[in-house]
């Protein structure tokens, strides 16, 4: 039987022209095409070369750093740029080229910096694509080794410069969503970007960054296409924005309870390849 949401997809569909209108497929990272291996499975992979095939162009709109993510970008055989930090990055891969690149002023980073220093949480702060850490502690240690990517400790050296992203890291995901909430009761949302890309990270950037920003400059400035022709498929709460954007937008079957009401489809969960399954039914038919 269909349900309200896959008949929504349907005529949203009719009225973009077909089934094969999709021009551009927008992919998360975590808990989307990678799952607890931190790799994109063979199935996943094979789905994405078909949809290339059949004339889509891929991107990836993640919120890890750059570096962390190329190799997804690389793994999928993406042919758009890479948008990373919930998108206040967008750079190619190939050229290093940097498109979009929206920064925290240093003021209000080192504002942040301060009302978390007497938070039991870890901070971790992004310049120019370097990882910094404000103190050692176990998940940051497993965050660092997850990413593939080296990290510094924070000092003197780096205040002044501005940030693309502020994160702070914790176990208990009910304080952190409470901090987020506070946080948000300081700060406007025409001053922080505030989102939660897994449950035990909090994430600060520009106020401009969000991943449904960097698709629509993906499709309408670097494609010339229109929201219709745009699918995204996501599993976290910075992923609302992407999906609400899209003309498809898919929700993973573990994606987080606050993303599915902004879903036109839930796919299976990245364990059952949800990813292929998306391809399947939307671009492949």
């Amino acid at each position: 039987m269909q349900t309200g949401a896959e008949a929504q997809v349907q005529q949203r569909k009719k009225e973009a022209g077909s089934w094969r209108d999709i021009r551009l497929l927008v992919l998360d990272i975590d808990g989307t095409i990678a799952g607890p291996s931190n790799q994109v499975s063979e199935p996943v992979r094979q789905a994405i070369q078909k949809a290339k095939a059949a004339g889509v162009r891929v991107a990836i709109a993640t919120g890890r750093m750059h570096r962390s993510a190329e190799r997804f970008h690389y793994a999928i055989g993406a042919d758009m740029p890479l948008c990373s930090y919930q998108g206040a990055l967008i750079r190619n891969p190939d050229s290093q080229k940097t498109l979009k690149h929206w920064s925290l002023d240093w003021s209000l980073a080192e504002e942040l910096l301060q009302v978390l220093q007497d938070q039991p949480v870890g901070v971790h702060l992004y310049i120019d694509d370097q990882l910094y850490l404000r103190e050692l502690s176990p998940l940051s240690q497993a965050y660092a080794e997850r990413s593939q990517v080296p990290f510094q400790m924070l000092s003197p050296a780096q205040h002044g410069k501005s940030p693309t992203k502020i994160l702070a890291v914790s176990e208990d995901t009910e304080f952190l969503q409470q901090l987020q909430g506070s946080l948000r009761q300081r700060y406007s949302p025409e001053q922080i970007y505030l989102t939660r890309s897994e449950p035990i990270f909090l994430e600060a950037t520009h106020a401009a960054v969000n991943k449904g920003n960097a698709v629509r400059f993906l499709a309408e400035e670097l494609l010339g296409v229109s929201a219709d022709q745009v699918m995204a498929i996501g599993d976290g709460d910075n992923d609302i924005e992407m999906l609400q954007y899209a003309g498809i937008g898919v929700a993973m079957g573990n994606a987080s309870p606050a993303l599915l009401p902004h879903a036109d489809w839930v796919a299976p969960p990245v364990t059952e390849d949800g990813v292929a399954v998306a391809i399947e039914t939307f671009i492949l038919g």
